[in-house]
């Protein structure tokens, strides 16, 4: 079981616009790290364990859209500041066939400026027991500010908190590979958990195998990993035992696999803070991912997998 507080997710949420055909789009609001919170706390009884969301939007009609789509949801917003001179990002799903592919406007995101102030950083993580966060929030940071917020996270896990990492590596978000890779070597040190992607990891590091990956990430002090790989079996390494292979539900017909590692990303996480072993959180992660593949857009309505709460 997690450590006991709230679970706060660490990010940018984005405007959406997701296909609906005709040359149609709907509007809505994700981004990886608020997907992830989203399943947490739709697979979470309100009450049980607050959800908050840790970013930074702007003033303007639309940023106050999202801050009343998210307070809807449930998710604590507190953490959220707001900015002046700042908007919310914007991108738009292209989808061939189920495969997904974004365009994405966000130069001038608020988001992009959530770890400027480390006072108000500590401020948004306190009473927080487990904190969240993606190579994607690592990557729209300026560099000091990316460094101020590891440097919170280390003190955090220090404290006896939980951080948790999906590298969700996207290179087109970075100045080079190097920097790439050093930084995301970065978050795996401040991580007690990780749920990375093999593919993306083969890439970036040369991994020839799930085990590869694992074994580089449990080097770096990361006691809990789930390698992911897609529809193919992931694993599982726990410190000191044997690795676990976890197969993915193969009888599903996916319409849009946007969102799909945030999901089963938000059914692990939900498993472990319920109490769950590690074995049956990958079972939930990919139980909830299933269902979300089969609806438009990152955002499965909470009823969609309802049944499948952990509390």
């Amino acid at each position: 079981m997690l450590t006991l507080g709230d679970f706060a997710s660490i990010g940018e949420c984005m405007v959406e616009l997701a296909p609906t055909g005709d040359g149609l789009f709907r509007q809505g609001f994700a981004g990886d790290t608020l997907n992830t919170a989203w399943y947490v706390r739709g697979l979470t009884r309100q009450g049980t364990r607050k959800v908050r969301y840790v970013s930074a939007i702007g003033t303007d009609a639309l940023s106050e859209s999202m801050l009343s789509f998210l307070s809807d949801a449930g998710i604590d917003t507190r953490s959220i500041i707001r900015l002046d001179d700042r908007t919310v990002g914007l991108y738009l799903i292209t989808l061939v066939g189920a495969e997904r592919s974004f365009t994405y406007w966000r130069n001038n995101s608020a988001a992009r400026r959530l770890a400027s102030d480390v006072e108000r950083l500590k401020v948004g993580l306190d009473g927080a027991g487990t904190a969240y966060l993606s190579g994607i929030t690592l990557a729209i940071l300026e560099p000091e500010d990316r460094l101020r917020l590891l440097s919170v996270l280390a003190a955090f896990r220090s404290g006896g908190g939980e951080v948790i990492f999906d590298p969700n590596i996207r290179s087109r978000l970075w100045s080079d590979r190097e920097t790439m890779a050093r930084v995301t070597t970065e978050g795996y040190k401040v991580a007690s958990i990780a749920l990375p992607t093999f593919p993306d990891e083969a890439d970036l590091y040369g991994d020839h195998t799930l085990s590869d990956t694992a074994d580089r990430i449990a080097a770096l002090g990361v006691r809990e990993v789930v390698v992911k790989n897609g529809p193919e079996p992931a694993l599982l390494r726990l410190a000191g035992e044997p690795d676990i292979s976890a197969p993915a539900l193969t009888e599903v017909k996916p319409i849009d696999t946007t969102g799909a590692g945030d999901s089963f990303n938000g059914g692990y996480i939900a498993a472990r803070l319920a109490g769950r072993s590690p074995e049956e959180a990958v079972h939930l992660g990919h139980a909830v991912a299933a269902r979300v593949i089969r609806h438009r857009g990152a955002l499965a309505p909470f009823e969609a997998f309802a049944d499948l709460s952990v509390f």
